[in-house]
């Protein structure tokens, strides 16, 4: 079977290696002017970028032309637009299809184009370049197709002399199970609400209800279990419309999550949300259809008791509302788009289902439940200082986007740390007028509270200008650490030290005698942010970065230009060819050279005299990549490759 799957993601990649497909048509509109009409086929996932970005951004779409004048902008289809979380910007884009239009004047017969392009879908990114020769007579052609990945450089001067080379066809590129982590989420929404005034009390009355009014045991216990499958049953369904919606694909999705009036929205709904947990108020569906659920749910039949969970669906809205809401949310600005909010209401469904069905067949547990009461009502306050914590993500977006300077790093932290001070002194008795009634407080309820001061301590240290304390525990959810008070030096990722030249990276880790890990990434690739801010974080594989590894970061689209006498020509397959002006080239050209790859995020373990130590690996999860680093690390201290053992099933 895993041998199976490497065939598989091997195939993926190779295929991958081109998503989007050009064509191209010259339509003549006077005497020696031409609009030539460029189409892009984009496959399904992937992002081409527009032909006007900002600064900063992913590379945009640029046509080159070689024998001919361009007149005028581009024209065509118009691009999604939306802000970027990764590139804290607004970004344009075209999904599916492109049509470009652009005037030219020529005497020629035929019109070269070279197109410069960057491509991205949720797990890698692709720079490249599609050359076309377009007739003057209307004719359709199709780009070159050329494998980026079969040439030849100039005097072989970038040529690696590697061993091992059976790893590169084992590359791993492993995507990320991102839904069944927003299933987890989901199920610790669900536990949350059944802590909740609105819930906790019916589980009783609910269980009772069953067991009293049922002639057997049996029959008590299948009653239960359809009011508890039922229940699930109705969260799912709540997110099945969203499949159902064209539009709403997992890049929209983000585009829309991320949108700057929509994030100040959002950011209004939580702040809602909250000031309804500290009981300013009740969020409540109308009473009408509470109403006529409940009527239908007398019946006795199954239909009765489906409805008998909707009503404890619609009644309870006003505690589990603020936590789906939440829910909602978090999975609008995720990958996996409608697919994970299913999964994240199948996980809140069933944590909120769990106790109807086990106390069916151990009703004698009901008596060991804690009694309602004033704790009830800490809890929903507490879930209220977190709610409020929460909408400071989404005015954070909306500040950046827009460059306000409203809560860089620095600001975001500080207000969080004031948001846990108030929570935690409301835990040990203080702010008298968010307790139900005066009450000695719990021990439980006074731990809760010392951990929050812990917490409020261990984000101190995200306020100081320290970048070797960048708060792992929450990557990727207060701003960027560049989006700081403080100047920042170093642009390495995390602060590590890392080299952008290969030869000076190989010679510092002969002499400090450590393997490398080769960096293929990019200035405008998504994804390498997402490893560097979500993977690199974590503190067993920061500390493997820092101390086992010699880091090298060759960034494929580097626009500095090359020295006169550094340039060289790389021929394809095909015999063209072209000459490598920038840096950025030039490492694109190294890394399809020696490693047959043309895509990043892309890592590659060897050693300086150039063993590869195991596969080369792109886009994965945390707990892959660790294994991966720690099998390379180990096989460069044996100086032995060895057969990879971390499970890619």
């Amino acid at each position: 079977m895993k041998s199976i799957y490497l065939l598989l993601l091997v195939a993926q990649s190779l295929w991958a290696q081109n998503p989007v497909q050009w064509s191209a048509q010259a339509r003549q509109t006077d005497t020696h002017t031409y609009d030539v009409v460029v189409s892009a086929t984009i496959v399904e996932n992937w992002k081409l970028y527009s032909t006007d970005l900002p600064e900063g951004g992913p590379l945009p779409t640029v046509f080159k032309w070689q024998n001919a004048t361009p007149l005028g902008d581009i024209q065509g289809t118009t691009p999604k637009t939306g802000f970027d979380p990764i590139f804290d910007i607004e970004l344009s884009y075209f999904i599916k299809k492109a049509m470009l239009v652009q005037t030219v004047q020529t005497e020629e017969k035929e019109i070269n184009l070279l197109i410069e392009y960057q491509t991205c879908d949720d797990a890698v990114c692709i720079f490249r370049e599609e050359y076309l020769v377009i007739p003057n007579d209307g004719t359709l052609v199709n780009a070159i197709d050329r494998d980026l990945t079969d040439i030849e450089v100039e005097g072989n001067s970038l040529k690696l002399d590697l061993k091992n080379t059976s790893f590169l066809e084992a590359a791993v590129s492993a995507k990320n199970s991102s839904w069944w982590g927003i299933f987890i989420l989901g199920l610790f929404g669900g536990f949350l609400a059944l802590l909740t005034p609105c819930v906790f009390p019916l589980i009783p009355l609910t269980v009772s209800y069953f067991s009293k009014s049922s002639t057997s045991r049996y029959e008590g216990i299948r009653r239960s279990l359809v009011y508890t499958f039922s229940i699930i049953g109705i969260y799912v369904l709540l997110s099945l419309p969203f499949h159902f919606i064209d539009q709403l694909r997992p890049e929209v999705l983000n585009s829309i999550a991320t949108n700057v009036v929509l994030n100040m929205v959002f950011f209004a709904i939580f702040l809602v949300f909250s000031l309804s947990f500290f009981g300013l108020f009740d969020i409540t569906l109308p009473a009408s259809w509470t109403l006529k659920s409940d009527e239908v749910s007398s019946k006795s039949n199954y239909l009765g008791i489906f409805f008998m969970a909707l009503t404890l669906a619609l009644v309870s809205f006003s505690c589990t509302g603020p936590i789906l809401g939440s829910l909602l949310v978090g999975s609008l600005t995720a990958d996996g788009g409608a697919v994970q909010l299913t999964a994240g209401m199948l996980g809140f469904g069933t944590a909120l289902a769990f106790p109807f069905g086990f106390l069916s067949f151990f009703p004698s547990v009901l008596s060991k439940l804690p009694k309602s009461g004033g704790w009830l009502h800490n809890v929903k306050v507490s879930l209220g200082f977190i709610e409020l914590a929460l909408s400071l993500k989404f005015l954070s977006n909306a500040d950046m986007v827009q460059s306000w300077g409203l809560m860089p790093r620095e600001i975001f932290i500080g207000i969080w740390m004031l948001i846990l001070v108030l929570w935690a002194i409301f835990l040990f008795g203080g702010l008298s007028f968010l307790h139900a009634k005066p009450k000695k407080e719990s021990t439980l309820q006074k731990v809760l509270g010392v951990g929050v001061l812990v917490f409020v301590v261990y984000l101190a240290q995200g306020i100081l200008p320290n970048q070797n304390a960048p708060l792992r525990a929450l990557s990727g959810f207060p701003p960027p650490s560049f989006y700081s008070l403080y100047q920042i030096e170093s642009d390495c990722p995390l602060g590590l030290d890392c080299y952008k030249d290969f030869e000076l990276g190989k010679a510092v880790a002969m002499a400090q005698q450590k393997p490398i890990l080769l960096d293929f990434t990019g200035w405008a690739c998504v994804n390498c942010r997402k490893v560097e801010e979500n993977i690199w974080t974590k503190p067993d594989i920061y500390a493997l970065l820092r101390d086992e590894v010699v880091l090298i970061s060759l960034y494929v689209d580097d626009r500095k230009p090359l020295a006169e006498e550094n340039q060289q020509t790389i021929t394809y397959a095909d015999g063209s060819s072209r000459t490598l002006n920038t840096v950025g080239q030039k490492w694109s050209a190294f890394q399809a050279l020696n490693f047959k790859s043309v895509s990043q995020p892309y890592y590659v373990l060897m050693l300086p005299d150039g063993t590869l130590l195991n596969p080369p690996i792109q886009y994965t999860d945390a707990n892959t990549y660790l294994a991966w680093l720690k099998q390379g690390i180990k096989a460069s201290r044996s100086r032995q490759p060895l057969v990879p053992a971390f499970s890619i099933e």
